[in-house]
C-alpha cells in the first residue's frame, strides 16, 4: 500500500482527540483520526453517557417507589432491564450519528482499524474491515484512553468478572451483585443496581470509600448507600475468587476482622484503570513510558518524541472527559502559539450517586498534608431550604478559606452539588473572596442559595 501523508494524525477518538482533529481539519489540514472501536471514545460509548443514563432510569425507579411519600400513588414498581438497556443504546446511537457528521462537516477523515508504528511517524493501520493502510503523520496526537484493571486474584479473571462495558449491556438484574472497587465507577452501579433491586456488595480495599477525599465526605456516602441496603466492606482483601459471574461465585475475603467468604451471582470490577499503550509499537516512534505504563509528557502534553503529543487519560491526565477537552485546549494553544499548561489546573470532578458529591480545590486531608492554614466552613443540606421542598436534606456541604478570604477548597455532598459547585469554581477561577458568595443575592429556593448559609458560618480573618 502507498504511504499516505497528513499534516494531522489523531491516534484515538476520545475527548481530546476527536476535538482537536476537528479543529485542524476545519482550518484546512489534512488530518485523520484512526479508531479501533468505539467512535467519539469511551464517553458517549461505554463510560460516563452511558452510565448516568442508566442511573437515571434507576433514579426514576426510586422516586416510584418513594411516590405515596409525596402524595402519589402508584402500582408496585418492576424493572424492564432490556428497556433500561435498549434507551441506553438509543442514546449512544444518536451520539454515534451526531460524531459522524461532524467529521462530515469538519472534514477530518475517521479510519476504523488497529495502530501500530513502524517507525518515527510512520503508522500501519490494521483496518476493521479488512486490509491495511500506511500512514504518516507530520505531527501526531496520541489519545489512546485506558480500560478496566482486573486486580491479580487469584481466580478472579477465571470468572468472567464484568467491567464498566458488559455492565452496561445487561438485560437482567442480578440477584446479588458484588462490586471489586470503591471508586466513582463501583459506588454509581453500586446504588443504581440496588435501586433497580439487586443485592449489592462493595468490596474496598483502602479504610474508606472514595480514597481522594475527607473521611468526613466518605463516611457519609457510606452511611447514606447503606441506608439504601448496600453492603459495604472496607480494609478487606480479596484472596481468591470461585465460579463464574452471572451465574454463581464465590468470593474469600481477608479483613482486619479475620478471614470471610461472599457467595453472589455476579461480580462487577471497578478497581482502577490501565492505559491502552501496549501493543502499539511506541518504542519505534521514541515515545517513553513511566513505570505505570502512561506515557511520559511535560506540562504542554509534548511526549519525548518530535512532534509527537499524548492528550487525556493515557498521558495521566485526570480521568474525566473534562480533564481530556482541556487537554485539546493545551494542545492546541501549543501549536498556535497559546501558554496554556497542566500545571496548577483547577479540575472540578462530581460522583453521580444520589445525592451527588462535587469537589474542586483542595480537601481538608491535602491542606494538612501541605502545611496549608485554612478556616473551615460547613453547613448540613438541611439548612438549604430548597431541600425541605424536596425531602432531600441528607448531606453537607464544606469550604476551606485561605487567610487571604480566596477559597481553597469546596465539597458538597448534596443535591445537585455539581451545578452548585460550579458557582464555586467561577469563584475560584476569579480569586474572589468568599465574600461575594456569602453576600450575592441568589435566587430563593434554590440549592446554590445554600452558598450564602455556607459562606456565613465562617469568622473574619483576625
Amino acid at each position: 500500500m502507498p504511504n499516505e501523508y497528513f499534516k494531522n494524525l489523531v491516534i484515538g477518538s476520545g475527548e481530546g482527540g476527536k476535538v482537536l482533529a476537528w479543529t485542524l481539519a476545519k482550518s484546512g489540514q489534512r488530518t485523520a483520526v484512526v479508531e479501533r472501536r468505539w467512535i467519539g471514545g469511551s464517553c458517549p460509548n461505554t463510560n460516563c453517557l452511558p452510565s448516568k443514563n442508566e442511573i437515571y432510569s434507576a433514579h426514576v425507579a426510586e422516586t416510584v417507589r418513594r411516590a405515596r411519600q409525596f402524595g402519589v400513588i402508584t402500582a408496585p414498581v418492576s424493572i424492564d432491564m432490556e428497556s433500561v438497556r435498549n434507551r441506553k443504546r438509543e442514546m449512544v446511537a444518536g451520539l454515534i450519528a451526531m460524531h459522524m457528521e461532524k467529521y462530515q462537516t469538519s472534514g477530518a477523515e475517521l479510519i476504523m482499524g488497529q495502530a501500530r508504528f513502524a517507525g518515527p511517524h510512520a503508522v500501519e493501520v490494521t483496518l476493521n474491515s479488512g486490509g491495511t493502510r500506511t500512514l504518516t503523520g507530520e505531527r501526531i496526537f496520541l489519545n489512546l484512553g485506558t480500560h478496566a484493571a482486573i486486580p491479580p486474584v487469584c481466580g478472579l479473571s477465571d470468572t468472567r468478572p464484568m467491567t464498566n462495558i458488559e455492565i452496561l449491556e445487561l438485560d437482567r438484574l442480578p440477584e446479588h451483585l458484588v462490586i471489586i472497587g470503591g471508586g466513582y465507577v463501583g459506588l454509581e452501579f453500586a446504588q443504581a443496581y440496588r435501586r433497580f433491586g439487586s443485592r449489592v456488595t462493595v468490596i474496598q480495599h483502602g479504610p474508606q470509600l472514595l480514597a481522594d477525599q475527607d473521611a468526613d465526605i466518605a463516611a457519609e456516602l457510606a452511611r447514606i448507600l447503606s441506608a439504601e441496603g448496600i453492603q459495604i466492606i472496607t480494609s478487606a482483601e480479596v484472596l481468591n475468587a470461585e465460579g463464574r459471574s452471572g451465574s454463581s461465585v464465590t468470593l474469600t475475603l481477608r479483613a482486619p476482622s479475620g478471614d470471610s467468604t461472599i457467595s453472589a451471582t455476579d461480580i462487577l470490577v471497578a478497581a482502577g484503570r490501565v492505559p491502552n499503550t501496549a501493543d502499539i509499537g511506541l518504542e519505534a516512534a521514541g515515545v517513553e513510558l513511566d513505570p505505570r505504563g502512561y506515557i511520559k509528557v511535560n506540562d504542554r502534553l509534548r511526549t519525548t518524541a518530535a512532534n509527537i503529543w499524548a492528550l487525556g487519560e493515557c498521558a495521566g491526565s485526570p480521568q474525566f472527559t473534562h480533564a481530556s477537552l482541556d487537554d485539546f485546549r493545551v494542545v492546541h494553544g501549543d501549536l498556535t502559539g497559546g501558554t496554556r499548561s497542566t500545571r496548577d489546573r483547577l479540575m472540578p470532578s462530581c460522583l453521580f450517586t444520589d445525592p451527588q458529591v462535587a469537589h474542586i480545590g483542595l480537601t481538608e486531608t491535602l491542606a494538612k498534608k501541605r502545611g496549608i492554614a485554612y478556616r473551615l466552613a460547613k453547613a448540613p443540606m438541611l439548612a438549604v431550604l430548597r431541600t425541605r421542598t424536596s425531602d432531600q436534606s441528607i448531606g453537607f456541604a464544606k469550604a476551606l478559606i485561605g487567610a487571604d478570604d480566596r477559597i481553597l477548597g469546596f465539597t458538597m455532598i448534596g443535591p445537585e452539588a455539581g451545578e452548585v459547585m460550579a458557582v464555586v469554581q467561577i469563584a475560584m477561577l476569579s480569586d474572589s473572596p468568599y465574600t461575594n458568595l456569602r453576600d450575592a443575592i441568589l435566587a430563593h429556593p434554590t440549592m446554590a442559595e445554600g452558598l450564602n448559609v455556607l459562606f456565613s458560618s465562617i469568622a473574619p480573618a483576625g
